[in-house]
């Protein structure tokens, strides 16, 4: 006979991470205190456009080999999420596995994105000029963090999926001996920060036959041509023929760099992948109040607008969870609704079409997320 399963028990505790930052863990143990299984709970605010929630993002999921496929994984997601639903009103995911996920009412809800520069491009748009140092651009330094901040969250203030950084943030990878860290660029304007370029750390070793830019932020399309200029002359010293950045398209840096010339190319997960799941209807539709009024930008009666809110609200209108959350985050425009089968009411038709037309439009950005704040 085989020995019988051991008694399980769940925890939370909150504790900080290696970078200081609070994060809650949701631990599955023995009786005797042995881990069975562990997952990381992460606060922070999500947009949704130009309003941002509370949030918490599910991290580091595990399960001690001798406990596997027992159903363990599935107890700890689903106790994590009934605690995390008494703090928050919506959940991400940042890497789910395909097919698991789905279960506990997560979908995949942003696609993958990224540019392709040629440098032969940067240069005659720079005038041939890329084995000359680049005015302004210095190696960044922390003192540099505040103003980067703030740059960033102006140049996304209405990015659905981005996350509002707060005035402590800090996800830059640090450097160790056999580790990459991010290495920053700055561009400065009279000693302002106007612009910066985060590139992926490259380990002693490693081979040079490829840059990437994890993040590219500038107050104004001049400032973006210089960094893309910066970066280029970095791949010119190496001889490598093309650089990656990790901007959508419709982002300053993507629309200099298509300017310039370049090859944009993105991937729409089927399962998997950067996921969400609303757990609180009423209240993280009446959080989005602000914004839904924003996209509707009083195009509709007022009573007919009152009367759709409260219909979303109650969930007669767009009953299904999973398709509101990629309608609100601009994953899933009315249209894309109706192809997957989706039904809208007729009356609700217009409304419903400003509420949500869908990311890279005039009212709201493609939803993007960015490389330094997943988890």
């Amino acid at each position: 006979m085989s020995a019988p399963e051991p008694a399980v028990g769940y925890t939370e505790a909150e504790e900080l991470d290696v970078r200081s930052l609070p994060v809650r863990y949701c631990r599955l143990r023995t009786g005797t205190g042995e881990p069975v299984a562990e997952l990381e709970a992460l606060s922070f605010r999500q947009r949704f456009g130009a309003s941002a929630v509370a949030a918490e993002g599910i991290g580091g999921v595990e399960t001690q080999p001798e406990f596997r496929r027992r159903g363990h994984m599935s107890r700890l997601l689903s106790q994590a999420l009934a605690g995390m639903a008494n703090r928050v009103d919506v959940a991400f995911v940042c890497d789910g596995i395909e097919g698991v996920y789905e279960k506990f009412g997560f979908v995949t809800a942003v696609a993958e994105g990224h540019l392709l520069v040629p440098v032969r491009n940067v240069e005659r748009a720079a005038g041939d000029c890329l084995g000359a140092a680049v005015p302004g651009v210095h190696e960044g330094s922390p003192a540099d963090l505040p103003a980067m901040i703030r740059l960033y969250n102006t140049a996304h203030a209405e990015r659905p999926w981005t996350h509002e950084r707060h005035s402590g943030w800090n996800r830059l990878v640090p450097q160790a001996t056999w580790k990459p860290g991010s290495r920053t660029l700055v561009l400065r304007t009279a000693s302002t920060p106007v612009g910066y370029a985060v590139l992926e750390g490259r380990a002693f070793g490693d081979p040079i036959g490829s840059l990437t830019v994890d993040e590219l932020v500038a107050k104004d399309a001049a400032a973006a041509r210089l960094l893309l200029v910066a970066v280029a002359r970095l791949c010119w010293q190496r001889r490598l023929g093309e650089f990656t950045v990790r901007e959508p398209a419709d982002s300053l840096a993507g629309r200099v760099a298509r300017h310039m010339g370049c090859t944009y190319q993105q991937r729409f997960p089927q399962s998997g992948g950067m996921m969400a799941a609303i757990l609180n209807r009423w209240a993280l539709l009446h959080d989005l109040e602000p914004e839904l009024r924003r996209r509707a930008a009083g195009h509709h009666p007022h009573e007919l607008y009152e009367t759709a809110s409260d219909a979303l609200r109650r969930g007669t209108l767009l009953p299904d969870d999973k398709v509101l959350i990629r309608l609100l985050l601009g994953h899933w425009s009315t249209d894309d609704a109706y192809t997957h089968g989706v039904s809208i009411p007729e009356q609700y038709g217009d409304i419903c079409a400003t509420w949500f037309p869908g990311g890279g439009t005039p009212s709201l950005p493609t939803p993007y997320a960015h490389r330094l704040d997943r988890y």
